[in-house]
């Protein structure tokens, strides 16, 4: 395969209240991006209501590769992600988080990868810092919407990632208004790989994935790409109309052997 040439490399990274993790972040990508390819980096402010915002228009000014969208409220993670895919213009784009769990560090094996013929190239997590009760959850997760989905997914990836062009454009077509964008990206199918990696701590300040974001997001994954929840549903009905069907035809068998008296109203009195 004839390698791919890249006039523009664009990172997505959606925020919510990150102001301590940004100034690390560009940081950190600068040192892991430079001298490379040519790049900007589309911040999605997802409704924040600490100074993210400020920051970023300042860092606009200081560098004009630093872009950023603002949403007028909260719409949430998977939403902020498919606004940024919409305004990223790079030949690949990488999506990634904000608060330095995505570690800038691996970006550049994404691309070499995507240079020599990779349309689509995730991190798959080898350890990941968090609670045990988290991490248990993430582990069933991801297992059980493989073992049920009816698309391709790769275990413990989520959505660092990047994608060729082709790809995006691909997800932006894509009329989905519940978004779900690493089962998206599956559905999408192309040259897929993985690179494992560390998912590390959060830099500074708590996370804002609590459990109930997380409890949506696995529940619009399974109903997303899997039949199984509409399958259970149907045969559920099923049952239970066969079951009242089958007590129904028992009631009028017995009631005309006179195995059990016929309920009726009051007679005359």
């Amino acid at each position: 395969m004839t390698p791919r040439a890249c006039r523009l490399l664009s990172v997505v990274v959606p925020v919510l209240n990150e102001e301590d993790n940004i100034p690390e972040l560009i940081r950190r990508l600068k040192a892991a991006l430079d001298g490379g390819l040519p790049f900007e980096i589309v911040f999605v402010d997802d409704g924040s209501t600490d100074r993210t915002w400020r920051f970023l228009t300042s860092l606009h000014a200081e560098d004009p590769r630093i872009k950023s969208i603002r949403l007028a409220r909260t719409f949430g993670h998977q939403a902020a992600i498919s606004a940024g895919l919409r305004a990223a213009t790079g030949d690949a784009v990488v999506v990634m988080d904000g608060d330095l769990q995505d570690a800038p560090e691996v970006v550049p094996e994404f691309v070499k990868r995507w240079l020599d013929g990779d349309d689509v190239v995730y991190a798959i997590r080898q350890s990941r810092q968090a609670s045990w009760p988290k991490r248990l959850a993430y582990h069933v997760f991801y297992r059980v919407l493989a073992r049920i989905s009816a698309v391709d997914l790769p275990l413990d990836s989520g959505d660092f990632s990047l994608m060729d062009r082709r790809v995006v454009d691909v997800l932006n077509a894509m009329p989905e208004r519940t978004r779900f964008v690493r089962g998206m990206r599956g559905w999408a199918g192309f040259r897929q790989s993985g690179v494992p990696c560390d998912r590390g701590d959060r830099f500074a300040g708590r996370t804002k994935h609590t459990y109930s974001t997380l409890v949506r997001l696995a529940l619009d994954g399974f109903f997303g790409f899997s039949n199984k929840p509409l399958q259970l549903a149907w045969a559920l009905g099923l049952a239970v109309s066969g079951v009242s069907f089958v007590l129904a035809l028992a009631l009028v068998v017995v009631s005309l052997v006179g195995a059990v008296p016929v309920l009726s109203g009051p007679g005359p009195v």
